[in-house]
């Protein structure tokens, strides 16, 4: 996919208050990698149902365009490090392009199933990705714990959300990627997450970003 389409994509998505009126410009090494993502993705879409999205602009704009919404959210600083921890990968959003954004983090994607977990592995192969896990299995068996839980799409999202606590460091960060129904049975999960306003996503009515931070243990 050219270039200049999908910094088109993604402008809306890459502007904010914060930022001035003008979208930050993704390098010609992050739009080379996110074109390489979109055409391999469409490749192992026909073989395996990956996303039912089929059409390349709408996965850029949903796909990368929502997962690098959160990303500039999460590390408005996108040098930062953090270990970030992205529970039911599926075809890796938000959890790549997360990681296209800011390149220092460690990043783990949680995916249960065979088919979809190779696909991951050779996407982070053709983009060279360092500092990379993918874990095959479920989250609740997952050993270890995250600065950065990221929860996107999921199936059973009630019954996911208590586990993705769990994979969270006291302080540490949700990211969810969510419609406006499902943010009443999210901040209502747990009494220890402090919830902050909930972000609308571009281009779209009933979708947001909520973000949350996990209270210490008193």
């Amino acid at each position: 996919m050219e270039f200049a389409r999908i910094a088109a994509l993604l402008e809306p998505f890459l502007r904010g208050s914060a930022y001035g009126s003008s979208a930050i410009e993704l390098s010609e090494a992050q739009l080379s990698s996110m074109s390489i993502y979109i055409d391999v993705l469409l490749k192992w879409n026909a073989k395996i149902n990956l996303t039912a999205i089929r059409n390349p602009d709408e996965i850029v704009t949903r796909h990368f365009g929502e997962s690098l919404f959160a990303a500039r959210h999460i590390f408005p600083d996108a040098s930062a490090y953090a270990n970030v921890i992205d529970v039911g990968s599926g075809a890796g959003f938000p959890g790549l392009p997360i990681k296209l954004w800011a390149q220092n983090i460690k990043l783990t994607l949680i995916e249960s199933n065979n088919k979809k977990t190779t696909f991951l592995r050779e996407v982070i192969r053709l983009l060279q990705l360092g500092n990379v896990e993918v874990f095959t299995g479920r989250a609740e068996v997952f050993p270890g714990t995250g600065d950065v839980v990221t929860l996107r799409a999921v199936e059973r999202f009630d019954a996911a959300l208590p586990t993705a606590f769990n994979l969270l460091k006291p302080e540490g960060t949700i990211s969810l990627l969510i419609g406006e129904d499902q943010i009443a049975g999210a901040q209502g999960a747990s009494p220890l997450v402090r919830w902050h306003a909930p972000v609308p996503l571009p281009n779209s009515q009933k979708r947001i970003l909520l973000l949350g931070t996990m209270n210490q243990p008193s």
